[in-house]
C-alpha cells in the first residue's frame, strides 16, 4: 500500500498466501490522501500537532501502520483486526513494543480526550452507533472527525448517526467508488438535537445508548425456549432468534452427557448456554473473534446459568486455534460467510480444519449453514465423512466425524 506516509506491506490475518483480498482498499487511501493534502475546501489535518488520535473500526490495521508515527490509538471489535495490526506493524519495521501504538477493543475505555477521530465505517450501523455513544463524551468541539468508507457503505442512516449523536456531518465526492465523511463536533444543545459547533469545549455527557439489548427466547426453539439473551451491538439480529440459529437450536444433539462442547463462533451465546442449561455437567466453551460478542455471551450465560454450576471457558480469538489438540468432544457452528463486505468461505474452511484437530477420536462438528455453501462437500474431503442431520428449504444441519486414523490433509 503505497501513501503519502510512505510504502507499506499488509497482509490479512490469519496469513494466507492463496487469499486474493488486499489488507487495505480505496477508503482507506482515500482517508490517508485526505489528511496529507485534503480534500476539497478541507486542508490537510496537522497529526504532528494534533495531540491524540484514535482510529475506530480500522479493517486490518492499514490505517493505523500508515499513521504510526504519530502514536494513534485503535479501536476494535475484531480480534482478528487485533493481530493483523501487530503483524503488520512488526513486519514494517514498527512493532507495538516501541510504544508506538495503543491497541484497545471495543469494550476498553477510550482514550479520556481525542483530538482526532478517524472512523473507518463498519458493516452493523448498530456497532457504529454503539462506539459514536461511547466517544461522544472524549470528543471535544475542535476534535477533527474524518470517516472513510467504500459508496455502498455508506448510507443516509449512516450520516444522520454522526449528526444526531456528535455534530453537523457533511460527505465529499466519490473518488474510486470510495467517500468521506466530515463531521464538526459540537457541544450538546438540547436533548435529541446537536449542539452549537464551535462553541467552547464542556464536558460532554455520555448520552445513554440503546445497547446491549435484552429479550426472551420465545417457544419453539428447543432447550433456548424461555432463554434470556443479551446483544450488545453489532451482533447479529440483534433482538430475536435468527432463522437459521433457531433452527440449529431445535435439532441440537441430545446426548451430550457431560461432553466437553464448543459453541464456536458463538455470537450472543445462546447455542451454548442452551447445551449448558439442558446438560449440567457439560463443560462448555465459548469462542468468537469478537469482543462485542464474548461480552453478549458472558452476559447471555450469567442471565441464564446460576452460580455454583460449572464454569464456562471464554476466548476471544481466532476460531479454537487456543484450545489443545484432542481436547474437545462438539463443536456447534453457524459458520460467517462474510469478511467485512467480501462474501468468502476461507473463514468457515479455517473453523472446520481446526475443529477437527482439538476433537478427540469419535468427536463431531454439527453446522448450520445456507443450502447454496456446500459445505457438506469440505466436510467429506476434510473428515471423511459428512451427514444431513436436518434441513429446510433454506438451511441445512451437517454433521462430520472425526475418525480414529489421521486423514492427510
Amino acid at each position: 500500500m503505497t501513501t503519502p506516509y510512505g510504502s507499506y506491506e499488509l497482509t490479512r490475518f490469519p496469513e494466507d498466501p492463496r487469499d486474493r483480498l488486499r489488507a487495505w482498499d480505496a477508503a482507506d487511501e482515500y482517508l490517508l490522501r485526505h489528511l496529507d493534502a485534503g480534500t476539497g475546501e478541507r486542508g490537510p489535518v496537522d497529526l504532528a500537532g494534533a495531540g491524540q488520535i484514535t482510529v475506530l473500526g480500522d479493517r486490518w490495521g492499514a490505517l493505523t501502520t500508515a499513521l504510526a508515527a504519530y502514536r494513534p490509538t485503535q479501536i476494535t471489535d475484531s480480534s482478528l483486526t487485533r493481530s493483523a495490526t501487530a503483524a503488520n506493524l512488526d513486519r514494517n519495521g514498527i512493532g507495538t513494543s516501541k510504544a508506538t501504538v495503543t491497541l484497545l477493543t471495543t469494550q476498553d475505555p477510550p482514550p479520556e480526550k481525542i483530538d482526532v477521530l478517524l472512523v473507518r465505517v463498519p458493516k452493523s450501523l448498530a456497532l457504529l452507533e454503539d462506539q459514536l455513544h461511547r466517544l461522544a463524551p472524549h470528543v471535544h468541539a475542535g476534535t477533527v472527525v474524518v470517516g472513510t468508507g467504500m459508496v455502498k457503505e455508506i448510507h443516509t442512516s449512516t450520516l444522520r448517526l454522526f449528526e444526531r449523536i456528535l455534530g453537523p456531518t457533511k460527505t465529499s465526492l466519490a473518488e474510486k467508488k470510495a467517500r468521506l465523511i466530515f463531521c464538526t463536533p459540537s457541544t450538546p444543545g438540547t436533548p435529541g438535537t446537536p449542539g452549537t459547533p464551535g462553541t467552547p469545549d464542556a464536558a460532554r455527557p455520555a448520552a445513554p445508548g440503546p445497547w446491549p439489548v435484552t429479550y426472551t427466547v420465545d417457544e419453539d426453539a428447543g432447550y433456548a425456549s424461555g432463554l434470556t439473551v443479551v446483544n450488545h451491538a453489532g451482533i447479529f439480529c440483534a433482538d430475536r432468534l435468527d432463522v437459521g440459529t433457531r433452527f440449529f437450536l431445535q435439532n441440537l444433539p441430545t446426548n451430550t452427557d457431560g461432553a466437553r462442547v464448543v459453541d464456536l463462533g458463538c455470537g450472543n451465546g445462546v447455542v451454548g448456554t442452551a447445551v449448558q442449561a439442558h446438560d449440567p455437567d457439560a463443560e462448555v466453551v465459548f469462542t468468537d473473534e469478537s469482543f462485542q460478542a464474548l461480552a453478549s455471551a458472558r452476559a447471555t450465560y450469567r442471565a441464564n446459568i446460576r452460580e455454583g454450576r460449572r464454569t464456562a471457558e471464554f476466548h476471544v480469538g481466532d476460531g479454537v486455534a487456543m484450545l489443545a489438540p484432542g481436547s474437545v468432544d462438539l463443536v456447534l457452528s453457524n459458520p460467517p460467510f462474510h469478511s467485512h463486505q467480501a462474501t468468502t468461505d476461507a473463514t468457515a474452511l479455517r473453523m472446520f480444519a481446526q475443529s477437527r484437530k482439538v476433537l478427540r477420536p469419535g468427536g463431531e462438528l454439527w453446522i448450520v449453514a445456507n443450502r447454496h455453501m456446500g459445505y457438506h462437500t469440505h466436510l467429506q474431503r476434510l473428515f471423511g465423512n459428512s451427514e444431513v442431520v436436518a434441513s429446510e428449504p433454506k438451511f441445512v444441519i451437517l454433521r462430520a466425524v472425526k475418525e480414529d486414523r489421521p486423514r492427510p490433509m
